[in-house]
């Protein structure tokens, strides 16, 4: 690991000079800040908050930690970084990508060495063990996302468990009793990703609510995944008239599925997704679907991280932030009344399986 030691000797001055000219405490000779600033770039070092002293003390850089799943639906993940960096620039700010893969070790390094003025960390989880490295660094940092403790952070995500209630709301207002859930792989439940798990726990609280029999499958999202949750469900409860899906690789299967097994969307089955516009738009029949905006997520996140790196700049503490953003049903061609039929009319509540 390169010391400050090593960059004096290759810059040819003391150690003081070098901590001098990071620090700004005394003045120095243009030419020696020169020859220094050449050893840091040769030498690759990183101090805590060096670069930043030497650049008027902020790098000018907020570091954005992009999630790396199979899982993750990849447009929405691009137009909200897209919307972090264009925002980012606004403020005379550039974004570092760093991938989520490096974990709390990669947010340590980049809080340490300074390369980032502040954090924004995408794909939260509800005990995301990232955090306690930003809290224990004092990094001004925001969330994309809610974790179980949200206590001095700032926050900005969409509103998963309402999304949940709304899709169990729909099909409960439109007399569909038997309905499933379709999710995401079971590893995303395991890993407790926020939006996985508060989506179906708003779902399933609301569709214990409205009396509804409801079933929870999750889904690796491909054909054959699709394939086997749709078989679970249908043996299992055969009169199921409503599905939701979340996982946005199972919906192409599930349309054709459902085809395939006899029942016309929506005369037989009503489908709602949670997912883009845009994508509902592609089916056919164009999905009613359950949406919330992305661009506004990455703009908040970086007035959030701005905020914090004003205050503490100014050495004042940073006012904690919690913004949840309203979901949207939009209806379409997938959703209809339930057919009459006498397996769909039973309304016994039934805790999720």
């Amino acid at each position: 690991m390169v010391t400050l030691a090593d960059v004096a000797r290759h810059a040819g001055v003391s150690s003081s000079t070098v901590s001098y000219a990071l620090s700004g405490k005394r003045s120095i000779s243009t030419q020696t800040r020169q020859r220094i600033e050449q050893a840091i770039t040769d030498l690759g070092y990183h101090p805590n908050a060096g670069a930043r002293a030497l650049a008027g003390k902020r790098s000018h850089i907020i570091a954005l930690v992009v999630p790396l799943h199979t899982e993750v639906y990849v447009p929405t993940m691009m137009e909200i970084a897209i919307a972090v960096t264009v925002t980012a620039r606004q403020y005379g700010y550039d974004v570092l990508l760093i991938t989520n893969d490096e974990g709390p070790d990669g947010v340590h390094r980049v809080a340490a060495s300074g390369l980032a003025d502040g954090v924004i960390l995408m794909d939260v989880r509800l005990d995301d063990d990232r955090i306690p490295v930003l809290r224990a660094q004092g990094t001004p940092a925001a969330l994309i996302g809610l974790p179980d403790n949200p206590s001095g952070l700032s926050c900005v995500d969409h509103d998963f468990a309402a999304s949940g209630a709304l899709c169990a709301d729909h099909l409960a207002d439109l007399g569909h009793r038997d309905v499933a859930f379709i999710g995401y792989a079971p590893q995303v439940y395991q890993r407790h990703a926020g939006y996985a798990e508060r989506t179906l726990a708003g779902f399933t609280a609301r569709a214990q609510e409205r009396g509804l029999r409801f079933l929870h499958r999750p889904c690796e999202g491909s054909y054959d995944s699709t394939a086997g949750a749709l078989a679970r469900i249908l043996s299992d409860r055969p009169g199921t008239t409503g599905f939701v899906v979340q996982n946005e690789g199972a919906i192409g299967p599930l349309l054709s599925l459902l085809r395939t097994t006899g029942r016309t969307v929506p005369e037989d089955a009503s489908v709602v997704a949670i997912c883009p516009d845009q994508l509902a738009e592609q089916y056919a029949p164009r999905l009613t679907a359950v949406t919330g905006p992305r661009k506004e997520l990455g703009q908040v996140a970086v007035e959030q991280v701005m905020a914090r790196i004003d205050a503490a700049a100014d050495g004042a503490d940073p006012q904690d932030d919690l913004l949840l953003l309203s979901p949207e049903l939009v209806i379409r061609e997938s959703t209809a009344p339930a057919p009459h039929r006498a397996t769909a009319t039973t309304a016994t509540k039934e805790p999720s399986t």
